[in-house]
């Protein structure tokens, strides 16, 4: 079964001009694992990891991760 969550992080940091590695710095995740978010092959994310992640890019969880049908 294919995944339906699609993750929109790259074109957040894209569009905050801010690369992955700094985002890691500021979040406190390892490059690996936000990569790993961002081409869509994490299987889960913690609820810090998250709020982190929304308060770094100043963006709310619906922006970062979609449900598809």
């Amino acid at each position: 079964m294919t995944g339906r969550v699609t993750c929109h992080l790259e074109s957040l940091l894209n569009d905050r001009g801010m690369t992955l590695v700094e985002l890691s710095q500021r979040v406190g995740v390892t490059t690996v694992n936000l990569s790993i978010l961002k081409n869509g092959h994490a299987k889960a994310i913690r609820f810090s990891t998250l709020e982190a992640i929304c308060d770094a890019l100043d963006c709310t969880i619906g922006q970062l991760l979609q449900l598809d049908p």
